[in-house]
């Protein structure tokens, strides 16, 4: 499954092929369609790994302006750290348009993120629900360009949990 992730980031679902993957990790064809019965599995399989690696950048604290912005420091980070996930995240994404088990696949691990990040925002301070969809859209936005995410990000959490008269 690592291997197929490592080629997704570098040559896009396109270019995925069982074969190649089976190769990679040394093993023979027909022992990768044991663990892996079809293509659409071992998607499915790096759709599940790539979200994962999400996980740990769910805020620990109660205070929601310093969850937000400990999230998305950590989203920075792993950015920075890990370009190669934005890039087999953004390829999910793409997939999802035209591949309803893909799509069913990242809308779950999506609705978490939103449930997420609805809990740190009190209601009409902003808007929680627009306000999670402003985080999901910036992370997507700037995830292929992670030089730009700290500028971005702090403006984000400074917009989202700022006074308005703190903003000018």
């Amino acid at each position: 499954m690592r291997a197929a992730f490592e080629r997704v980031a570098e040559i896009g679902f396109e270019g995925l092929r069982l074969r190649q993957v089976a190769e990679q990790v040394g093993i023979d064809h027909s022992t990768l369609h044991h663990h892996f019965a079809t293509k659409q599995v071992l998607i499915a399989a790096v759709a599940e790994y790539t979200t994962r690696q999400f996980w740990p950048t769910a805020p620990d604290t109660p205070d929601p302006a310093a969850a937000l912005r400990a999230h998305l420091d950590a989203l920075h980070q792993l950015m920075t750290e890990r370009p190669q996930l934005f890039a087999v995240s953004a390829e999910l994404d793409l997939r999802a348009r035209r591949d309803p088990e893909v799509a069913a696949a990242l809308g779950g691990y999506e609705r978490g993120w939103r449930e997420l990040l609805t809990e740190l925002f009190r209601p009409g301070q902003p808007d929680p629900s627009a306000a999670a969809e402003l985080v999901i859209a910036a992370v997507k936005g700037v995830r292929l360009t992670p030089e730009r995410a700290g500028p971005v990000f702090d403006r984000l959490a400074a917009l989202l949990t700022e006074p308005e008269e703190e903003q000018a």
